[in-house]
């Protein structure tokens, strides 16, 4: 009977890790950290944040209770978690305070403008899972982008890739914010990387830039007040007392890091897949107002704008059309919405003719 192949030798776990950070960098991310599965400093932030109902309508926040901040039990046996970031600034999009400046048109958060960053984070922690199996054999890891109930920026910084600002985005001194995080949950003992220091220093630009006033201290975010929860995340209609602030801003919202001194050093994605699509980083409000649900569901097809689906969408555009200049194209466009079947839209169209009859917009 012949002797079984015995598996692979595990190599050093030192000479392991660097292969695998080497991998990362193949693979399109611009770093990669490892971080141990001790969490309880940001277990109790996340719950004095839940406590106070900074999270609106995200039960989702609060429904795995601790398991969002103990890795080893949302994924049994896990012992570190490797982090990676993806570099996401799209240099070949219009101006992004241009665009905010000319109320006529539509500011989608510079994330968003093309291919769902999901699928593309996801396919490569995919394939970095396989490099590590093919030099180690079989192994327990889950990966997740933004797609579960992991802390993703408090992993990230104790895997050294940066600290979280006073925005609560993750911040890197050579690359600023605008990147995207994706973590693998593995059983094996690699060694961690040791986190960095925070250098926001007495900065207050995040703070005293955001529209609604949602960050309502150092670190800590009112999701309720917050744009980028508004428009993507809130089901039900936006509060009428915050939606003159959101302004042109139909998904989401990048104030906080558009004045950040660190993106100075943002490096553009490499990534074609987030080169803005169907002209997105400044399209006209009316243009896309007149989108119905088959051209919508078309130009939005792989993009992370599906999460909002028709009716929101149409319910933030009203919204911006509210905040809009006066002009006979736009008082066309909300009353050509006016009879919508979706009380939501109808109740958001009524209220931008109200305020574009009071002149409160010219």
């Amino acid at each position: 009977m012949p002797t079984p192949t015995p598996p692979p030798a595990l190599p050093d776990a030192a000479a392991l890790a660097a292969r695998i950070k080497a991998w990362g960098r193949e693979l399109g991310f611009q770093r990669v950290g490892i971080a141990d599965v001790d969490l309880r400093e940001a277990e109790t932030r996340l719950l004095d944040w839940l406590a106070a109902g900074h999270h609106g309508q995200m039960d989702y926040m609060a429904r795995h209770g601790t398991r969002r901040a103990r890795p080893a039990e949302l994924v049994p046996g896990t012992l570190r978690v490797i982090s990676a970031r993806m570099d996401y600034w799209p240099a070949a999009a219009a101006p992004a305070w241009d665009v905010l400046g000319d109320g006529s048109r539509a500011y989608v958060a510079r994330y968003a403008l093309g291919r769902d960053y999901h699928k593309v984070l996801r396919r490569r922690l995919a394939e970095l899972a396989r490099r590590i199996e093919a030099a180690i054999g079989p192994f327990g890891h889950r990966a997740f982008t933004d797609s579960g109930p992991v802390l993703e920026k408090p992993l990230a910084a104790k895997a050294g890739l940066g600290w979280v600002g006073k925005h609560s985005n993750l911040l890197a001194r050579d690359a600023g914010s605008w990147f995207f995080l994706g973590e693998i949950l593995v059983d094996v003992a690699l060694p961690v990387d040791a986190p960095v220091s925070a250098h926001c220093g007495s900065c207050t630009a995040c703070i005293e830039v955001c529209p609604t006033q949602a960050i309502v201290a150092p670190h800590v975010v009112d999701a309720r007040r917050c744009i980028a929860y508004l428009t993507i995340e809130h089901h039900g209609p936006i509060p009428e007392a915050l939606r003159p602030a959101l302004g042109n801003r139909i998904f989401g919202c990048d104030d906080c890091q558009l004045v950040c001194p660190w993106n100075r050093y943002a490096t553009p994605t490499p990534e074609a897949d987030f080169i803005p699509r169907h002209g997105l980083d400044a399209a006209s409000l009316v243009e896309l107002f007149g989108w119905d649900e088959a051209t919508w569901l078309a130009r939005t097809e792989g993009m992370a704008l599906r999460r909002v689906g028709h009716e929101r969408w149409l319910r933030n555009l009203a919204v911006a059309l509210g905040n809009a200049p006066r002009s006979p194209q736009v008082l066309a466009a909300l009353h050509a919405r006016a009879g919508h079947p979706s009380t939501l839209v109808r109740e958001h169209v009524a209220w931008a003719l109200a305020r574009l009859a009071d002149g409160t917009t010219t």
